[in-house]
C-alpha cells in the first residue's frame, strides 16, 4: 500500500516573524500551551547560557512541550519520532533586530520517520495546531 504524500516544507522548519521580543513570544507561547492543557517540558534560554560560558549570542530561547498521550501514540508507530518530540518552537532575533519563531513542519517528520498511514491525520492536526499556536504568539 502506497503512503500518501501530506507534503511539507524542504528543511522540515517553519519560520514566521514575531512583532514580540524573543523573551515576549516565549511568554505569550507558554501561556497559549498551557491554556489549551498541554505540559510545558522545558524552556531554555540560549543565549542566557551562552553568557555563562563567556560567549554572546543574540537572543535565542527554545521552549519544549506537547501532549504525552498524543507523543506516545507516534512514538509507538516509531520509537525514532521521539528525536523530535515533544514539539519545540524557538524564538530567535536575527542579525538586524528581527525576531523570528521556528517550528518543525509536523508534515516532514512523516517521512523522516516513515511513520505509518494511522499516524498521517494526527500529524496533519498537530501541524494546524503548530501554524495556529505559533500564530497567536507572534502576533
Amino acid at each position: 500500500m502506497m503512503k500518501p504524500n501530506y507534503g511539507g516544507s524542504m528543511t522540515g522548519l517553519i519560520t514566521i516573524q514575531s512583532k514580540y521580543s524573543v523573551k515576549e513570544t516565549i511568554d505569550r507561547l507558554v501561556q497559549i500551551v498551557e491554556s489549551k492543557e498541554m505540559t510545558v517540558f522545558a524552556r531554555i534560554d540560549h543565549a542566557a547560557n551562552a553568557e555563562k560560558q563567556g560567549m554572546q549570542m543574540r537572543p535565542t530561547e527554545l521552549v519544549v512541550f506537547g501532549n504525552p498521550k498524543v507523543g506516545t501514540f507516534i512514538m509507538q508507530d516509531k520509537q525514532t519520532s521521539g528525536i523530535d518530540l515533544p514539539l519545540k518552537a524557538l524564538a530567535w532575533q536575527d542579525e538586524s533586530g528581527k525576531v523570528w519563531l521556528t517550528h518543525n513542519d509536523s508534515k516532514w517528520l512523516l517521512n523522516r520517520h516513515d511513520l505509518s498511514v494511522q499516524v498521517g491525520p494526527i500529524i496533519i492536526k498537530i501541524e494546524d495546531a503548530m501554524n495556529s499556536l505559533t500564530a497567536l504568539a507572534a502576533n
